[in-house]
């Protein structure tokens, strides 16, 4: 870049607001959500939806919950007017849903928008133009008197179309559009003149859009924007305001959760932030934080994964693998202490959630399930795991319940597995690599037959009689030893054929042992962890159905590990 930008480029005014409240506020509430998917959205798609698209596009935002929907600009053309035709003739809008539709300050367009929406049961006719400096000295070259007058022109002629819609319940918005970059005094003198011929009221209200058409500054700055028009306005009670922000700085949560911190009450947007440039505001990031607060959200969003194929499927649009909440990616963990927390973080919560809900997972904002996400996917190994989050996927996916001090040797062998490789390892590769690590390692000891059986000794105690057949190192050996239970006495059994290898003579450290599955597919699975005189530890495990079993082939499995190495 040419380090020319204290000359090319200049600072967004601040506004004047020394005792800005809004700092100080919380979102408790839900406002009021204006999806304008089929209309902002659609508008900036390379392949616009076609009308069986928008169709189901629509459907899926009534599920969602949206109780305003910004449906089109009819005016523009044939396929619009016909798309909202369509919507009211066969009866596809809930009787607690307002159809918008978007129109600018030209009577023949809004003409043509009205009849649009004749016999509606509820409708929002959304008036525009532009009023910053920009676009009223170099596009318009027009005056402030003179876009104003632009304005309430306009919102007359809208007035003027009421007699076609008797019947229909209309509610009026007009966007001084490029609110953020225009002066805050001259755009509350636009809007107010706006009002004046509307005359709304308490119980009838119009709304104010104030939109940030193109980010220019801080979020911080919005929300002052937001706030003095809030406190400078005539008749605060007769005016819902709202916001409608882009993400040109990539601000347009930030912006819009300051702006409803600074006063304002609705919120227009599009489902995973699709829009115009960079995109709209992504109303379920927006909508998902505040759920993440406890405060809900008035929108349902439990089948994130239906939404998103539904949404990719019209659109022809893609949602990134880090999106907010609904990324491939976002409810994975790749580094290894990352992992650890979460599996400890879920273990914690199953024990306690019954006497304290409140979610607490480290690393995980909100509940995967309540968005219809699996946790099968949490886990994500790499290079850069860690032994708990192996462990986790072995547990989870799995049964294989690992001792503890197990994780860092079952790390380390996919860490380095994923090293040769330089890839992600799937589950089921690390299902893979786990049972050839240690169940069906059978080099240089495998087990043919065991046989145990008690003795008393002649001081009363008891004793433990083995009599195995296994191959050592491809050669047959029955192989008999004495111990005080099956594992001991077959230690013993063995201790002569490893006499002199790099096992020498081992003890065992610690046995551990559980059952995996249920009912006749139950198995046994025993971890045997030995330590050898060189100061050699390592893991074996065993799986059998017969329970004595696990363990003897935990211990040849331990065995094959040292003498590979």
């Amino acid at each position: 870049m040419k380090s020319q930008a204290e000359i090319k480029y200049r600072r967004h005014p601040l506004v004047d607001l020394p005792d800005r409240q809004w700092p100080d506020r919380i979102i408790d509430q839900a406002p009021i959500w204006c999806s304008v998917d089929l209309r902002d959205g659609n508008q900036a798609l390379a392949v616009p939806m076609n009308i069986d698209e928008k169709l189901e596009m629509f459907d899926l935002l009534v599920n969602c919950g949206f109780k305003q929907i910004e449906v089109g600009f009819p005016s523009a053309s044939e396929t619009e007017f016909n798309f909202i035709r369509r919507l009211i003739e066969e009866n596809r809008i809930p009787d607690d849903v307002f159809l918008q539709v978007l129109v600018q300050c030209k009577q023949e367009l809004i003409e043509r928008t009205a009849d649009s929406l004749i016999g509606a049961k509820n409708a929002i006719i959304h008036l525009y133009n532009s009023t910053n400096p920009e676009q009223r000295e170099i596009v318009f070259g027009k005056s402030k008197e003179e876009i104003r007058d632009i304005a309430v022109q306009g919102t007359q002629w809208v007035k003027d179309q009421l007699p076609k819609l008797d019947g229909t319940h209309v509610q009026f918005e007009y966007s001084p559009e490029s609110f953020s970059l225009t002066e805050v005094d001259y755009a509350l003198e636009v809007c107010e003149a706006v009002a004046h011929v509307w005359q709304p009221a308490p119980e009838a209200p119009m709304i104010w859009n104030l939109p940030v058409t193109v980010e220019v500054s801080t979020p911080n700055v919005h929300a002052d924007q937001i706030e003095w028009i809030c406190r400078h306005m005539q008749e605060r009670d007769s005016v819902i305001v709202s916001l409608h922000t882009h993400n040109d700085r990539g601000t347009g949560v930030a912006c819009t959760e300051l702006g409803l911190m600074a006063g304002a009450q609705r919120v227009e947007g599009t489902l995973f932030g699709n829009g115009e440039r960079t995109g709209n505001l992504d109303i379920v990031t927006v909508a998902l934080n505040m759920y993440s607060q406890g405060v809900d959200p008035q929108l349902d969003f439990s089948d994130i994964v239906r939404m998103r194929e539904t949404y990719e499927r019209c659109t022809r649009m893609t949602v990134h693998d880090r999106h907010p909440y609904s990324g491939d990616l976002v409810f994975t963990a790749f580094s290894g202490s990352h992992q650890d927390a979460i599996n400890k973080g879920f273990k914690h919560y199953d024990r306690k959630q019954s006497q304290d809900p409140v979610w607490d997972v480290p690393y995980l904002p909100l509940d995967p399930q309540d968005i219809g996400r699996q946790y099968d996917s949490i886990i994500r190994i790499n290079s850069q795991s860690g032994k708990g989050g192996v462990a986790y996927v072995l547990e989870e996916d799995f049964g294989y319940q690992l001792p503890k001090a197990m994780h860092p040797e079952v790390g380390r062998l996919v860490n380095q597995y994923a090293d040769r490789t330089g890839d992600e390892v799937t589950a089921t590769e690390l299902l893979e690599i786990f049972q050839k690590t240690y169940i069906e390692n059978r080099t240089p000891i495998a087990l043919g037959s065991f046989h145990a059986d008690t003795e008393v000794s002649e001081q009363g105690g008891q004793a433990a009689h083995c009599k195995a057949t296994i191959t050592f190192n491809g050669a047959e050996k029955n192989i008999e030893g004495f111990g005080n239970g099956p594992i001991d006495a077959f230690v013993h059994a063995i201790y002569p054929l490893v006499e002199g290898t790099a096992a020498g003579e081992f003890i065992i450290l610690n046995f551990a042992q559980h059952s995996k599955g249920s009912g006749a597919k139950a198995v046994s699975v025993a971890y045997i962890h030995l330590a050898t005189q060189q100061g050699i530890r390592t893991f074996g495990v065993g799986e059998d159905t017969n329970i004595g079993l696990a363990s003897i082939k935990a211990v040849a499995s331990a065995l094959n590990r040292i003498l590979a190495d």
